[in-house]
């Protein structure tokens, strides 16, 4: 058997999940598509420890390292997601650039709203 067949695939795999990436919103499909990229370096990796003959089948062995890592990350990142979906109440990424506890928009900057801000102002405390 030819490299090219493995080869070609595994880049039509990897651009797959680099497009899923790059333009899914979703948390999940982005964690599916790091998957399938990994799943591209690890037809790689067999391909050519086949191709070379390797008496040690290195390329053997970085693929099941390869896929012990990807368990450990969807494991990680499935668990880390649903907390973040039960806390925000989604899993869009876009929605999730802020994600500092109780951070909310100072109303006195340049970019908050004009409206009275002496209500929301704490009062001071008389010593």
């Amino acid at each position: 058997m030819h490299l090219a067949y493995p080869a070609v695939l595994a880049a039509l795999l990897f651009c797959t999940g680099l497009y899923g990436v790059l333009a899914r919103r979703n948390a999940i499909l982005v964690l599916m598509s790091v998957e399938l990229m990994l799943n591209a370096v690890n037809l790689n990796l067999v391909a050519f420890d086949v191709w070379l003959r390797d008496t040690l089948h290195a390329g053997q062995a970085l693929t099941l390292f390869t896929i012990a890592i990807a368990a450990a990350e969807i494991g990680i990142g499935l668990a880390i997601v649903l907390m973040v979906y039960r806390n925000r109440g989604t899993s869009d990424v876009d929605r999730l650039r802020d994600t500092a506890e109780g951070h909310e928009p100072d109303p006195n900057t340049t970019g908050g709203s004009t409206a009275d801000t002496t209500s929301t102002a704490r009062p001071e405390v008389a010593a």
